[in-house]
């Protein structure tokens, strides 16, 4: 069943002694906004987050394979589009003449019916054969904390040795010093869009749309690692237009859900140390507020 509405939402989460999102150009440090000292979580790495939830939850069998995955070839994706369609003629010859022809369309719409995030987040499927490109429904923005982070840096070591010569080392000199990265403690904020029109373009269905709200609430019980110690969605909050082009702006709906540090408290160390405001009074004609986590 394709969508009838528009849906805007507001995602908190937070993450204690771990590190969120790290940047691979700052030595996997926090990502941070070094003029706020706010720390910042990629919309790549929360869809990274849901694609491996949906993944686990429905074994990645159609129709909720994911297409961008750990060492997924992303050609071979294609190819099997053609032969699927019953144009594996296509996929002969010189690759750089291998343009699908009038059969992208087809190519195109096999992809988003197989694969839950090309229907979800939209993709560029035009190398090797072209499939086409896809503009997703569902989108994200990347996620800001509520207060600067402090970005805490470990001296780590590692008893055991990788060579026979390592071994022959005196006792004690023959550990691998390494460096962890984490943040005390921190809570973020993400917003996000749902169009009706572009789902109804993708096939994104009701059905993708609750799965999609229980990756977002469940998707860190499933990532758990030492890197990114004890994370945790604390807040979905989705406002449901009654129209598929919606009933007030996205920004006015976002600003009623605020995050402020409790009186008196200065470090917060604890979700419990923010209150969160929801400001449900007067909606805009239309919009209907549904609290899914929070």
């Amino acid at each position: 069943m394709s969508l009838a509405n528009r849906y805007d939402f507001v995602l908190l989460f937070d993450v204690k002694d771990g590190n969120p999102n790290g940047d691979p150009d700052a030595g996997n440090l926090p990502r941070v906004d070094a003029e706020t000292g706010k720390g910042l979580v990629t919309d790549v790495s929360l869809k990274r987050k849901v694609r491996n939830y949906v993944g686990l939850l429905k074994e990645e069998q159609p129709p909720y394979e994911i297409y961008v995955k750990e060492k997924a070839i992303l050609n071979q994706q294609h190819e099997r589009a053609y032969i699927a369609i019953g144009a594996e003629d296509l996929l002969k010859g010189d690759s750089k003449k291998r343009k699908g022809g009038d059969k992208v369309s087809e190519a195109r719409d096999w992809m988003c019916q197989n694969f839950f995030d090309v229907r979800t987040f939209g993709a560029v499927m035009s190398t090797g054969v072209n499939c086409g490109q896809v503009r997703g429904p569902v989108q994200l923005t990347f996620a800001r904390s509520v207060d600067p982070i402090f970005a805490q840096e470990h001296s780590i070591t590692r008893m055991a040795v990788a060579t026979e010569a390592e071994a022959e080392k005196q006792e004690g000199d023959n550990r691998t010093m390494g460096r962890k990265h984490t943040v005390p403690y921190g809570l973020y904020v993400a917003h996000g869009f749902v169009s009706a029109p572009l789902a109804g373009q993708t096939g994104f269905s009701e059905d993708d749309l609750e799965l999609l709200w229980q990756a977002l609430e469940n998707m860190f019980e499933h990532d758990r690692s030492a890197a990114r110690g004890e994370m945790a969605t604390r807040g979905l909050y989705v406002f449901k237009h009654d129209s598929k082009l919606g009933n007030a702006h996205a920004h006015q709906l976002f600003e009623r859900v605020t995050v402020v540090k409790k009186p008196g408290m200065q470090v917060p160390r604890a979700f419990s140390d923010y209150d969160i405001q929801v400001n449900d009074a007067n909606l805009p004609q239309g919009v209907e507020l549904i609290r899914r986590v929070g």
